[in-house]
């Protein structure tokens, strides 16, 4: 294409080509500046409307605003009432931890009171309103400051109800914070306890030492050598020679001694002078200083010393006095139903 430009008082003519790309390159830049001038004169006027308030145009702005906060509320609400939703679910699974650790603690022997904080102690010699008095005055009754009380109930842990707001779930979960910090702090105490017992327990008579029955208690009976009556130290469990003989708590070798009542006499001592005696074994299988587990076989049934047949005679002694082992074995047997019923 060929443009011909003719300037009139010289005569001349200047001839201008272009090629065909040249043309639609140049028609699309002036079309592109036109779209920017009239964005920008677009945009001039609408904004000279909105702040000048035109009818038309601020009608516009409003409804346009209008529809777009609707649509953010919207999904706001939408998500406070999932969130919501989730923070009472949590809610009443701490609610079930928290009865579940009180079964627990009521389990393992712990009283309702020892879950529960101390009362915060209140400050010494503090005035109040209801207390306070002018000088010269005379002082209110102590019963009239105590009993005259009112006011509108405020729950202290209200729910997540459907109307929710941001602070509301704030403050459920800083509730929910505190309330999972006192369940983990109820769990480890009763651990605490539930171990302490235990090792109380390994240490304490809490299993027969030999499988079978009584066949003589604690307390008093006719001895079966002169028939005289005769108080019984121990108990004694009728079993054949060679028997296992186990160590009905854990402890240390006092001595392996030979009595000539007792006959062949094992002594293990548990501590808090707690000790117990394992009488007429044929064998004792450790030695004095050895440390002995609860449930070890530390000797066999035997016939030695004063005695009318092959049996072991068992005693449980505290601070050198003898004790009925039956009440000692009992408290064991249930020391180890709760414990199963806690593991369960």
């Amino acid at each position: 294409m060929q443009i011909l430009i003719t300037h009139g008082t010289l005569a001349s003519t200047r001839v201008l080509h272009f090629e065909r790309w040249q043309l639609v390159a140049g028609a699309l830049a002036l079309l592109l500046a036109m779209v920017v001038v009239s964005g920008a004169v677009y945009h001039a006027i609408f904004v000279k409307a909105a702040r000048e308030r035109w009818p038309v145009v601020s009608q516009i702005v409003h409804w346009v605003v209008q529809d777009d906060l609707a649509s953010q509320e919207r999904y706001l609400r939408e998500n406070l009432d999932a969130m919501a939703h989730r923070v009472g679910e949590l809610q009443a699974q701490l609610v079930a931890l928290q009865v579940m650790g009180e079964r627990v603690a009521a389990m393992a022997g712990i009283a309702p009171g020892e879950l529960q904080p101390e009362s915060p102690p209140a400050p010494p010699d503090a005035a109040t309103p209801a207390t306070a008095t002018r000088p010269g005055a005379a002082a209110a009754p102590a019963t009239a400051a105590t009993a005259a009380m009112g006011g509108p109930f405020r729950d202290a842990s209200p729910g997540i109800g459907p109307e929710a707001t941001l602070g509301d779930l704030d403050e459920a979960l800083k509730r929910l914070d505190e309330r999972a910090a006192l369940n983990a702090d109820i769990f480890t105490y009763v651990e605490s306890r539930l171990l302490q017992g235990r090792l109380q327990s390994l240490l304490v008579p809490s299993i027969a030492p030999v499988d079978g029955y009584v066949g003589s208690r604690f307390g008093f009976r006719y001895d079966p050598f002169n028939g005289r009556r005769a108080l019984h130290t121990g108990q004694d469990y009728p079993a054949p020679v060679g028997t296992p003989i186990v160590a009905a708590a854990g402890g240390v070798v006092v001595s392996t001694d030979t009595h000539p009542e007792y006959g062949k006499l094992l002594v293990v001592d548990h501590g808090e002078g707690l000790v117990t005696r394992y009488a007429h074994a044929s064998r004792i299988l450790v030695a004095a200083g050895d440390i002995v587990r609860r449930g070890q076989v530390v000797a066999e049934v035997g016939s030695t010393g004063r005695s009318t047949g092959p049996h072991l005679h068992f005693e449980v002694l505290v601070d050198g006095v003898p004790h009925n082992p039956a009440r000692f074995l009992a408290r064991g047997a249930a020391a180890r139903d709760v414990q199963a019923r806690v593991l369960n």
